[in-house]
């Protein structure tokens, strides 16, 4: 059962690539852009329908909306397009991650606040 739960969040996860290329795809029907650009508010907005404070309930409806909403995305559009945007979408999680470039970004990110501290921190008056 974990293994097919695990399946199932790969799918969502390469559903919600390829529906980030059919919305950017001039092929794509408006109404299906639309609806891809709803549920990725949804999905990115820090506003839920239930707060997720609220126990089981604040979670369930992130588990449940996004993926009937991904869901109703790829019925609408068209079945030959998606298969080239899932296709694509896989082309892009299996493209090698560099893990040096991104200790590069944090070590920037880290060196930068620490710039910051200094040139901001109070000094003693001399």
């Amino acid at each position: 059962m974990l293994a097919r739960l695990k399946g199932w969040a790969r799918t969502i996860k390469r559903d919600a690539i390829a529906l980030f290329l059919a919305a950017r795809d001039p092929r794509t029907p408006w109404y299906a852009k639309a609806m891809a650009a709803l549920v990725a508010a949804y999905a990115l907005s820090p506003i839920d329908l239930i707060p997720d404070f609220i126990p089981v309930l604040g979670y369930l409806d992130d588990l449940v909306i996004v993926p009937l909403g991904i869901w109703i995305v790829v019925r609408l559009v068209p079945s030959s397009l998606m298969q080239e945007f899932r296709a694509e979408a896989a082309r892009m999680e299996a493209r090698p991650v560099s893990r040096a470039g991104a200790l590069a970004i944090i070590l920037l990110w880290i060196v930068s606040a620490g710039l910051l501290v200094w040139w901001f921190w109070p000094r003693p008056a001399t």
